[in-house]
C-alpha cells in the first residue's frame, strides 16, 4: 500500500470498491432520467388522448339568446358564406337550383365512409367541416375524402363554442386543426364553420368578433340556409323534407356524418339526392357555389380569400394543384406539413397506447384483487393450521444451534443484537463475522460479550468481501447442524430461536423463515414500513408457505440446515438478493421451506426516504437477478420444476409485473378525478382502499398488532406506495439496460434495542 506525505497534500487514490461505486452511481443517473422520461411520456400520451376526446380542456358551454345589435344588418340578412375581403364583411348566397351539401362533426369511422360511398355512387361533391381531433384520429378517412374531390373546412379541434374562448384558444383550435389536415391529407383550408352555428341571423355580439378576427386571418365562415336537423333523428322522410329549399332557391344544406347515431342520415341521403336532381338541382362544394355566384355576378361576389390563413402557407397559390371545387384548399409545405405528420403520429401512438393501458389496468386490477383474495383465504388457512392445539412439527428440537451475525460497520447495533441473544431460551453459539468494518464493530462485539458474560460468542474478522462471503465464513465455522442467520441490526426475543428451529423436527424442512418486525415504527416512514412488513411480507409468506413456494427467507431472521446450505453451494455472490437466491436454490434441491410466525425478530428499517430507496432498489433488482439465475426451473422436473412453474410465476406476477403496472390504477384515478368524473373516481379509489384496509386489518389481527398504525394507510397509499412503484420501475430499467449494483450499506442508529415495541 502506498502512503503519501501531508506536505505535498496529494489526494488519496480511490480504492477499487470506490471506483466501482462511482461507476455504478454514474450509471444510475441516466436510468433515473429514463424512468422519469417514461413517466412523462405516459402522462403526455394520456393528456393527448384526453384532449382528443374533449376530456382535457373540454368546454360544453353553448351560448344562446344573446343580443345581436353590434352585428351589421347586411350580415344578418345576407347569404350563408361570410368573407372579409379587403376588410369588409361580405356575404355570398348559393345560386338558385344549386345545393352546397355540407356535413359537420366528422370524420367518423362508421358513418363518414358510408357518406363518401353514397357521394361517389351519385358522383357529387360535398364540403365536410371536420373536427381536428377526429381528423388526427382517423386521418385516412380525410385523405380519401379529399382524394374523392370533396372539400374540407375547419369545425375547430375540440368542438367548442368559440364565443366563450380567449383569442389564444381560438388560434389554437384553428392551428391545431390545420396541422391535423396537413398531416392527414397534405392540405390546409380557408373554410370555417363554428360549432353550434346555424343561419347568419343567429350571429350575436359575442360570436361576431370571432368571425371578424378569423376573417382578418383569411378564413371564410360558412353558415346554413337549410338545416336537415338529422341530429334529432326525426325519421328519413322528415330529414329529406327539412333539407329541401323552398321555391327552387339555392342553399347551403347541413347534414351530419358524426356526433351520434347517423343511420337515418345514411338512409335519407340517397333519397334526398334523387329528389333534388329530379327538381333540376345540381350539387357543388362551397368553393364551387362561390365561383358560380361570382360568374353570375360578373366577378363581383365576395369570393375566397387569396393565399392561406394567417400563419399558414398558401402553397403555390390559392387552390394550387386543386380543382375549382376545392379552391379553399392550400398545399401544406415546410414546417406545417412536418408538424402535421408529427401530430398524426403522436395521436396514433396515443390511440394505441391508451387502450392497451386500459386493458393492462383491467388485468392489474384483477390480479391485485385476486392476490388479495388468495392471501386472505390461504393466510386464514395457514393460521388455523399452525395454531391448532394438536399441531406439531414433530419431537421438540432441543439441540444447540449456531447463530451467524454478519456485520459491517454495525457499531450502533451490534451490542443490542448480542444482548438480545444473551437472553435466548434455546442453547446457541454465536458467530459474529466482521466483514472488514472500519468503525470498531469487532471490538465492540467482544466488549459486549465480556460485559454480558457470554462465553458462547466468537468474533471472526475478514477482509471486506460482502455479506454472502461473511455468511459463508460463518457457516463453515459453525459447530452445529442448524444455523440461524440474522442481520447485525436485528434483535431477537428470548423465545425466537427456540420457535424458529422447531420446524426442523420435520426432516424434509431445509429452511425456515421467521417473522421480521419493524422496530422503529414510531416515525411516519417506519409506520409505513411496518404496515408493509405485516401485510405485504408476512401475509405473503403464509400464502407461499401453504403453496410450498416460499421465495425469500428474510436476512433479518432465517434458519437453515447446515448440510442443505453446503449442498446448494452456500450463499451466492451472483445476485444482490442472496436470501432470495439461496431460498430458490433450496427449493430446487428438494428441501421444504416454511414460515414460522411465532419466531419474531425486530429490525431497524431505513429511517429516511433516500435510505429506503437504496434498500428497496437493491431488493427489487436482486430479486430479478435471482429469478433470472434460476429461470431453468421453469422446465425442470421434480421439486425444481414445481417451484419454477408455481412459485416463479407467482413472484413474477405479484412482485414484479403487477407492481410495475399498478401505477396505472393511480394514474387513471387521478386522470379521472381531474378530467372525467371526480366523484366516481374518488369513490372507486376509496373502494380499493377499503379492500386493502380489510386485508391489512386481518393481517394485523393474525400478527396481533395494534390497529392504530392502520390510520397511516391512506397516506401510505398516496406517497409511500408511489415511491415503491418508482423503485421497482427503476430496477426494471436497470435490469433491461444491463446495469449492475454493489452492496449498499445503510446508516444505522441503534434505536432498536429490545422488542419492547411489540404489538402483543
Amino acid at each position: 500500500m502506498t502512503t503519501t506525505t501531508p506536505s505535498r497534500r496529494r489526494r488519496r487514490a480511490p480504492t477499487r470498491i470506490e471506483r466501482v461505486a462511482g461507476k455504478a452511481a454514474a450509471l444510475q443517473k441516466p436510468r433515473v432520467i429514463l424512468a422519469g422520461l417514461l413517466l412523462l411520456a405516459l402522462t403526455s400520451v394520456m393528456l393527448l388522448d384526453g384532449y382528443l376526446r374533449a376530456e382535457v380542456g373540454g368546454d360544453q358551454r353553448v351560448r344562446t339568446g344573446a343580443a345581436s345589435g353590434k352585428v351589421p344588418d347586411k350580415v344578418l340578412d345576407g347569404g350563408p358564406i361570410l368573407t372579409f375581403r379587403g376588410g369588409q364583411a361580405t356575404t355570398v348566397s348559393v345560386p338558385d337550383k344549386t345545393i352546397a351539401l355540407t356535413f359537420d362533426d366528422g370524420p367518423n369511422p362508421t358513418w363518414t365512409p358510408q357518406v363518401l360511398a353514397i357521394l361517389k355512387k351519385y358522383d357529387i361533391p360535398a364540403t365536410f367541416f371536420v373536427v381536428g381531433s377526429m381528423v388526427s384520429r382517423y386521418p385516412s378517412i380525410v385523405a380519401d375524402m379529399v382524394d374523392a374531390g370533396n372539400e374540407v373546412g375547419i369545425h375547430t379541434f375540440t368542438h367548442v363554442d368559440l364565443s366563450y374562448q380567449s383569442d389564444a384558444r381560438v388560434n389554437r383550435e384553428m392551428q391545431q386543426t390545420q396541422l391535423a389536415l396537413a398531416g392527414a391529407a397534405g392540405i390546409t383550408t380557408t373554410l370555417f364553420r363554428a360549432p353550434y352555428s346555424s343561419e347568419t341571423d343567429a350571429i350575436d355580439n359575442y360570436s361576431w368578433p370571432v368571425y371578424k378576427k378569423l376573417g382578418e386571418d383569411g378564413y371564410t365562415s360558412v353558415f346554413v340556409d337549410t338545416d336537415s336537423d338529422d341530429w334529432k333523428r326525426p325519421g328519413v322522410s322528415k330529414i329529406v323534407e327539412w333539407a329541401t329549399p323552398d321555391h327552387g332557391e339555392g342553399a347551403s344544406v347541413l347534414f351530419h356524418d358524426a356526433g351520434g347515431e347517423r343511420s337515418q342520415t345514411i338512409k335519407a341521403l340517397p333519397k334526398y339526392i334523387e329528389k333534388m336532381r329530379a327538381k333540376g338541382y345540381t350539387f357543388t362544394t362551397i368553393s364551387g357555389a362561390v365561383q358560380k355566384q361570382e360568374a353570375a355576378d360578373g366577378g363581383q361576389a365576395g369570393g375566397q380569400a387569396q393565399g392561406g390563413p394567417n400563419g399558414q402557407p398558401g402553397g403555390a397559390g390559392a387552390g394550387a394543384g386543386t380543382s375549382n371545387l376545392q379552391a379553399a384548399h392550400r398545399t401544406a409545405t415546410g414546417a406545417t406539413l412536418y408538424e402535421g405528420k408529427a401530430l398524426i403520429g403522436a395521436v396514433a401512438v396515443a390511440e394505441w397506447t391508451v387502450p392497451v393501458l386500459s386493458v393492462g389496468l383491467l388485468v392489474v386490477g384483477v390480479a391485485v384483487m385476486g392476490r388479495f383474495g388468495m392471501m386472505l383465504i390461504l393466510a386464514r388457512r395457514h393460521y388455523r393450521q399452525r395454531n391448532r392445539h394438536r399441531f406439531s412439527w414433530g419431537p421438540p428440537v432441543r439441540q444447540p444451534v449456531s447463530v451467524i451475525v454478519p456485520a459491517y460497520n454495525e457499531k450502533e447495533c451490534i451490542a443490542n443484537t448480542l444482548e438480545s441473544l444473551a437472553q435466548s431460551t434455546h442453547p446457541i453459539e454465536i458467530i459474529v463475522v466482521d466483514d472488514g468494518s472500519t468503525d470498531g464493530t469487532s471490538e465492540i462485539a467482544r466488549a459486549a460479550a465480556r460485559e454480558l458474560g457470554m462465553t458462547n460468542v466468537r468474533v471472526i474478522r475478514q477482509e471486506n468481501a460482502g455479506k454472502p462471503a461473511a455468511l459463508n465464513n460463518g457457516v463453515r465455522s459453525a459447530g452445529h447442524d442448524i444455523v440461524v442467520m440474522m442481520d447485525g441490526d436485528t434483535v431477537f426475543e428470548p423465545d425466537t430461536v427456540r420457535q424458529l428451529v422447531q420446524p426442523f423436527a420435520d426432516p424434509g424442512v431445509g429452511a425456515v423463515a421467521g417473522n421480521a418486525k419493524v422496530g422503529n415504527r414510531n416515525t411516519v416512514i417506519g409506520a409505513w414500513q411496518h404496515i408493509e412488513y405485516v401485510m405485504g411480507f408476512n401475509l405473503d409468506r403464509r400464502m407461499y408457505d401453504l403453496l410450498r413456494c416460499m421465495p425469500t427467507i428474510p436476512g433479518a431472521i432465517g434458519a437453515f440446515r447446515r448440510e442443505a446450505v453446503l449442498e446448494v453451494g452456500g450463499m451466492s455472490e451472483d445476485t444482490l438478493a442472496e436470501d432470495t437466491d439461496i431460498t430458490i436454490a433450496m427449493h430446487r434441491a428438494g428441501w421444504r421451506v416454511v414460515y414460522q410466525e411465532h419466531a419474531r425478530a425486530w429490525t431497524e428499517a431505513p429511517g429516511s426516504l433516500k435510505q429506503l430507496w437504496s434498500q428497496r432498489y437493491r431488493w427489487s433488482y436482486g430479486t430479478m437477478q435471482a429469478l433470472w439465475k434460476h429461470r431453468r426451473s421453469l422446465t425442470d422436473e421434480g421439486p425444481s420444476g414445481r417451484f419454477g412453474r408455481v412459485g416463479m410465476p407467482l413472484v413474477v406476477i405479484f412482485q414484479i409485473v403487477t407492481p410495475v403496472f399498478a401505477p396505472l390504477i393511480d394514474v387513471f384515478t387521478v386522470y379521472s378525478m381531474i378530467f372525467v368524473d371526480f366523484r366516481a373516481a374518488l369513490l372507486a379509489w376509496f373502494a380499493v382502499l377499503a379492500v386493502q384496509l380489510l386485508c391489512a386489518a386481518y393481517a394485523f389481527r393474525l400478527d396481533r398488532e395494534k390497529y392504530r398504525y392502520l390510520l397511516m394507510m391512506p397516506l401510505q397509499q398516496l406517497a409511500y406506495r408511489q415511491m415503491m412503484y418508482l423503485v421497482l420501475i427503476h430496477s426494471c430499467i436497470t435490469a433491461m439496460t444491463g446495469g449492475r449494483l454493489r452492496w449498499q450499506k445503510l446508516k444505522r442508529t441503534g434505536e432498536v434495542g429490545t422488542p419492547a415495541g411489540a404489538g402483543r
